[in-house]
């Protein structure tokens, strides 16, 4: 498969990769660990097809010590006994906050009310920032086509 943009060849879109890139860096101190944070783009990656951010988030998890078991299984979080009850609050708010038209209202009550037991403002507030920003990196790379495969650990900074 090959790009239908370059990317970083387009004023246009490597501004907007930038300033994607810079409001992912505003999440990065809040109190959730690198490996909760992977989970939760994986599971919108899959959902939304993109090849390359599933790339670069599993090996990514890889290499902050996540367990490959726990990755094959994010698919399947709600079977799988691998994940915390706080990772799968965090699994459901990434699943509700990516099918926002599937579910007509949104994110229900229910799902926040539960994320809420689990973490606290700061951490809400970094778990959805993170699951924004998966999905447009997500919808730039369908539109896009971008191809997957290549990636390498912080290949992106």
């Amino acid at each position: 498969m090959e790009a239908r943009l370059n990317l970083f060849g387009s004023p246009v879109a490597a501004k907007t990769l930038k300033h994607l890139v810079s409001a992912g860096k505003a999440i990065t101190p809040a109190d959730l660990s690198v490996t909760l944070q992977e989970l939760v783009r994986i599971r919108v990656s899959q959902i939304n097809g993109c090849g390359m951010c599933l790339d670069i988030h599993t090996k990514e998890a890889i290499a902050a010590g996540e367990d490959p078991t726990r990755l094959h299984l994010v698919a399947a979080w709600r079977e799988a006994t691998v994940f915390t009850d706080a990772e799968r609050a965090a699994l459901e708010l990434a699943e509700e906050g990516t099918r926002i038209a599937d579910a007509g209202g949104g994110v229900s009550d229910e799902v926040w009310a539960n994320a809420a037991k689990h973490f606290d403002e700061e951490q809400l507030a970094a778990l959805v920032g993170t699951i924004a920003l998966i999905n447009a990196f997500n919808r730039l790379n369908v539109i896009l086509r971008q191809p997957a495969g290549d990636y390498y650990v912080g290949q992106f900074g």
